[in-house]
């Protein structure tokens, strides 16, 4: 089979396609004949080397969507058509970017739809990481209002779509003027532009700050999006689109409004259920839910896929085909 292997860190250039041995079946995993796979950051961290529990050479890729070809010891049958993701996939073991790989059953969901493959290749960790995010972390069957700070990327979008199916009036972010439109037409309420401090333009919309905040930046506005909560509120940290790990400098007491809880989300596919995602998956086919598909990728086209999340100007899932 093909596949995608990088041997050390760095830009795009350091993903090369190769031929290799196709991954045998065993007791209680599955191989899954990829057909197509979303791009996430944490594949961008572990190739750019920010990823020290990470060894090379590797196959990364944490999510995919595909056939069973054999899953000896399982449920499952081959040509179901499943999705996979997280669980060491592309981080402990050789992940989704290339023909075929092999998942432990447990982070295998078999799913019943007839999106095609691109749309049903941008789901499964955008819908298990906004899911986990809204209501896991954040809890927000019991909130008014959410504030989403990165909004034009994947989990961004898909955020607000499922913040607006919950009822909630979503202020969402970007740092260009051109990306406002795109926003608004995915159901924004409010569109704030970026900028050192948001905390005055989100209060002019709710005075009393939002009841949610659901970070992506990271550790780079994560201190002023506790200044736009509400108290009792919740700010959870769940991307780092910013680049930032870390706080340089951080007073609890100090930065966190009294009353303001700060949690985060970095759960795994155990936060969601095959019900759960295949309700998710059902709503998107049905129309119900939209959620935004940024360019489509071939196989052979992955370096240039990266290259477009190096840029960060995807404006939704960048996806990758295979065949």
């Amino acid at each position: 089979m093909r596949a995608w292997i990088i041997d050390e860190p760095g830009g795009p250039e350091k993903l090369e396609l190769r031929e290799v041995a196709a991954p045998a079946p065993v007791e209680g995993q599955v191989v899954i004949r990829v057909r197509a796979f979303g791009l996430n950051r944490s594949e961008w961290f572990t190739r750019r080397g920010d990823s020290p529990s990470v060894t090379f050479p590797r196959v990364l890729g944490i999510e995919c969507v595909g056939e069973v070809v054999a899953a000896p010891g399982t449920d499952l049958l081959p040509g179901q058509r499943v999705a996979a993701m997280m669980g060491g996939m592309g981080r402990a073991f050789d992940g989704s970017y290339a023909e075929l790989t092999r998942v432990p059953r447990q982070h295998v969901f078999p799913l019943s739809t007839t999106l095609d493959w691109a749309k049903l290749g941008a789901l499964p960790e955008m819908l298990q990481t906004t899911h986990g995010s809204l209501f896991h972390a954040l809890e927000i069957d019991r909130a008014k209002t959410i504030l989403i700070r990165g909004g034009t990327s994947s989990i961004g979008l898909a955020a607000l779509a499922l913040s607006k199916r919950a009822g909630l009036e979503v202020i969402s972010t970007t740092r260009a003027k051109d990306k406002v439109a795109l926003l608004r037409d995915a159901g924004a309420d409010h569109v704030v532009l970026e900028a050192a401090s948001i905390r005055d333009a989100v209060r002019e919309r709710v005075p009393a700050g939002v009841d949610r905040v659901l970070e992506l930046i990271g550790a780079s506005t994560l201190l002023d999006s506790l200044q736009c909560a509400a108290p009792r509120g919740i700010v959870c940290m769940t991307g780092i689109l910013g680049g930032a790990w870390v706080l340089e400098r951080f007073e609890p007491m100090v930065d966190i409004p009294t009353g303001v809880k700060l949690t985060a989300y970095s759960g795994g596919s155990g936060d969601i259920t095959t019900a759960q995602l295949q309700a998710w998956v059902t709503l998107v086919e049905q129309g119900a839910l939209r959620v935004t598909v940024g360019q489509t990728f071939t196989f052979e086209a992955l370096r240039e896929a990266h290259r477009v999340m190096d840029e960060s100007s995807a404006n939704g899932k960048l996806v990758v085909v295979v065949g």
